[in-house]
């Protein structure tokens, strides 16, 4: 087999194989079965002239060949997912799949009753949510449709700031009556802190002094939602979206006044899409529905929004 008779099969194989370590995971990820998986490693080894994975009992290992390789095949299996998309409906017709990204909280939590109205409306749509914390890539066409904190600075773009939304610290009214609201930044101290892991990029928008670092952290963990579970189960103060905590009376702010900052809400899409009915309604909706909850309207319905 030649480089150039290479399909997407195999390079779709060995993506899976490189994601989940072993043949036999990666056969029931994609519907292959073990066997079938191995002749196409095999074949793409040699039609590319590479070793792309170290066998060992333990599983399947990526070379620094297999490696190189992983971002492209990444933008194969988007470009795939993409084309089936676009295939999934025609471009005048609100129906067929959209791709939304957000991060954790906003998918998680904010999004969740804004699609419901959306898909109420039109009920031949078929949206997909992958939530995460870093950037989906748009003109690779990761995703249709995204929902970032900070303002995408890809060409070809279309960017929509739909506002700022208000964060600072909460507790659950039934740890305030256990432990006492603290007064001061100094008396946080003596309390349980929810807080990051590992991950510190979020803590560098809480501008607090002393600084707000790990070791004060009581309850620790990278998953935003975590977090917000933790702190809406009463286990300590947190950081919290303002509009969150306006729906659950049960959060009441703590140091309002001293400690409060803001984030960005961006909608973004790739402008070849605003000519496709599904992508272009979701987006007005989104943009709509979004700018009411940070505004703490009560959130509009999907009809009248976006006809």
């Amino acid at each position: 087999m030649s480089r150039a008779a290479v399909s997407w099969d195999h390079y779709r194989a060995f993506l899976a194989v490189a994601q989940t370590g072993s043949l036999s995971a990666a056969a029931r990820q994609i519907g292959q079965t073990q066997p079938t998986l191995g002749r196409q490693i095999d074949a793409l080894e040699r039609a590319l002239g590479l070793s792309l994975f170290v066998r060992s009992p333990a599983g399947l290992t990526l070379t620094e060949a297999g490696q190189d390789l992983v971002p492209d095949a990444q933008g194969m299996a988007s470009a795939a997912e993409a084309l089936l998309r676009s295939a999934s409906a025609g471009r005048d017709e609100t129906a067929g799949v959209v791709r939304i990204t957000a991060s954790e909280i906003i998918g998680g939590v904010v999004l969740p009753p804004l699609v419901a109205a959306l898909q109420a409306a039109h009920p031949a749509l078929v949206v997909e949510l992958a939530l995460t914390n870093r950037s989906e890539d748009l003109l690779r066409r990761d995703a249709d449709i995204a929902v970032r904190m900070v303002r995408p600075e890809q060409n070809a773009v279309i960017a929509r700031q739909i506002g700022r939304v208000a964060l600072g610290l909460h507790a659950h009214t039934a740890y305030l009556a256990r432990r006492g609201t603290p007064q001061s930044l100094e008396e946080l101290s003596a309390h349980t802190l929810i807080g990051f892991d590992r991950n510190a990029a979020a803590a560098r928008a809480l501008d607090v002094d002393p600084a707000w670092d790990r070791s004060l952290f009581r309850f620790r963990s990278d998953s935003d939602l975590a977090q917000l579970a933790v702190l809406r189960a009463g286990g300590g103060i947190g950081v919290c979206q303002a509009p969150l905590a306006r729906q659950w009376p049960e959060l009441q702010p703590v140091l309002e006044e001293t400690v409060r900052f803001h984030l960005d809400v961006w909608l973004a899409m790739h402008e070849d899409q605003r000519r496709n009915r599904r992508v272009r309604v979701t987006f007005d909706h989104l943009a709509a529905a979004l700018r009411a909850y940070l505004d703490f309207r009560p959130l509009p319905t999907a009809t009248g929004i976006i006809e």
